[in-house]
């Protein structure tokens, strides 16, 4: 009766530890080591070794409370994660710049220096573009910059979206600069051609007049030589300083030389545009821009395009290809 009720109570003090898969065990620990721990059951029996993975970590708590076993289970045991360190927040008042106050974007400017720079730039760059359609468009300059200047950015819109005014038969003091030079002051003075002194009549032989009829008939031999040099176009020539060399004046001066193939009076003449470059020998005008210009000019036995500025062109010559 005493080892009965001995084994009573020995069952009765048997432990129950939760395993992490739901069901539980209960018994004496019988031996332990790193891979596990082997329980004595109540029923006399013996258990597999459990691994310390596979206790939950109230059951790891309570096997470390026993001194023996406490260094084995302690690596399993999950540490509580650490509270939260809760930080003060302090809201400080800064300093903000004040805001200016709602006006339309024309008020905006004018109430600054520096906006008002902006608008007299922009009035003064308003004024000159009207001065430079005004040339353009070959608008009096006068009425062109005033009406900028009362109706900026519209005024010179409007005089834009107008027609270049051209002349019908320009003059060639309409080429000419504000330097006062006359329409003939780049011409040179036509070359005299030699006249035909008139026949003299047949002189007697052994009369004075018949020892100076050789010299008649050599004078009459020159003229008859000058005769086809009279005949031939006067050569032009126009210089810078004289005439401005730009867009307006080579369409009016040379616009027998703007087709593929010329004819009339132009077939035979021959234009000399003079560079600080070179001096081309033009075939005929390509292209023409507002400021340059593109010739075909002769290049050894055939034709190239080359482009020329017109603040480059010093002097053009117009001339009959027999003239000298």
């Amino acid at each position: 009766m005493v080892l009965w009720v001995c084994g009573l109570l020995a069952a009765a003090r048997a432990d129950t530890y939760q395993l992490t898969d739901g069901t539980s065990v209960s018994g004496d620990i019988i031996s332990y080591n790193d891979d596990g721990i082997i329980f004595h059951t109540p029923d006399d029996k013996y258990s597999d070794r459990i691994p310390w993975t596979k206790f939950s970590q109230d059951a790891l708590k309570t096997l470390a409370e026993n001194p023996k076993i406490q260094d084995y289970v302690e690596p399993f045991i999950e540490a509580p994660p650490p509270a939260p360190v809760q930080s003060q927040v302090q809201i400080r008042s800064v300093s903000r710049l004040a805001l200016p106050p709602k006006q339309s974007v024309i008020g905006a400017l004018f109430s600054s220096a520096l906006g008002i720079i902006v608008i007299l730039v922009v009035y003064a760059g308003n004024i000159y573009a009207g001065v430079e359609i005004a040339i353009f468009r070959a608008r009096p300059i006068g009425l062109v910059a005033g009406v900028a200047a009362v109706l900026p950015i519209l005024g010179p819109i409007i005089f834009m979206s107008m027609p270049t005014v051209v002349q019908a038969g320009a003059a060639e003091q309409d080429m000419q600069m504000a330097t006062g030079a006359p329409p003939g002051a780049a011409a040179p003075a036509a070359p005299v051609s030699a006249t035909a002194a008139p026949e003299a009549p047949t002189q007697s032989a052994g009369t004075p007049e018949a020892e100076h009829a050789p010299a008649e008939s050599s004078l009459h031999l020159a003229a008859a030589t000058a005769q086809p040099a009279a005949s031939l176009p006067e050569t032009q020539i126009f210089q810078r300083g004289q005439f401005t060399f730009n867009r307006r004046f080579m369409e009016t001066k040379f616009s027998g030389f703007f087709g593929i193939a010329r004819h009339g009076s132009a077939k035979d003449m021959v234009l000399l545009v003079k560079t600080p470059r070179a001096q081309h020998v033009v075939h005929r005008i390509t292209r023409i821009a507002a400021n340059d210009i593109h010739f075909e000019v002769a290049a050894g036995a055939g034709f190239q395009e080359v482009m020329v500025p017109f603040g480059e062109i010093q002097e053009i010559k117009l001339k009959h290809k027999d003239a000298p």
